[in-house]
């Protein structure tokens, strides 16, 4: 089974820079869609951003320009580089993979991602 484990949250001041990382354990990322959630308590899990076996990405509208998805296949591990942080982007980012024989990301909806991390929390302060 497919484990996921994030890292690299921190509490930031605003207009700075995190970058999370999200390592998988029991399966390979380089055949599967990889993509980052973010959580807000009371608030629907929102798609950040996505990643496809062949580089492909897809950014939320409100992340454009300011985060960065990649991945490093031969250390499992996914990344999101996120510059100029708004105080709105704080949440628990959280890493998802959908299974491995279904190699497009087809949008950033979390029913169809099927292994998910515990997450890690990002506060932005003004």
């Amino acid at each position: 089974v497919l484990q996921l484990v994030e890292s690299g949250g921190s509490s930031v001041q605003a207009g700075g820079s995190l970058r999370l990382s999200c390592v998988a354990s029991g399966g390979t990322i380089s055949s599967r869609c990889m993509a980052w959630f973010r959580q807000v308590p009371g608030k629907e899990r929102e798609g950040v951003a996505a990643i496809g076996p062949d580089g492909m990405t897809i950014y939320a509208d409100s992340v454009k320009g300011r985060f960065t998805i990649s991945k490093e296949n031969a250390k499992s591990t996914l990344f999101l580089e996120m510059n100029n942080l708004r105080p709105e982007d704080t949440a628990t980012y959280v890493c998802a993979a959908r299974p491995s024989f279904v190699p497009k990301c087809q949008g950033l909806y979390s029913n169809n991602f099927q292994f998910w991390g515990q997450g890690t929390q990002v506060a932005v302060s003004t």
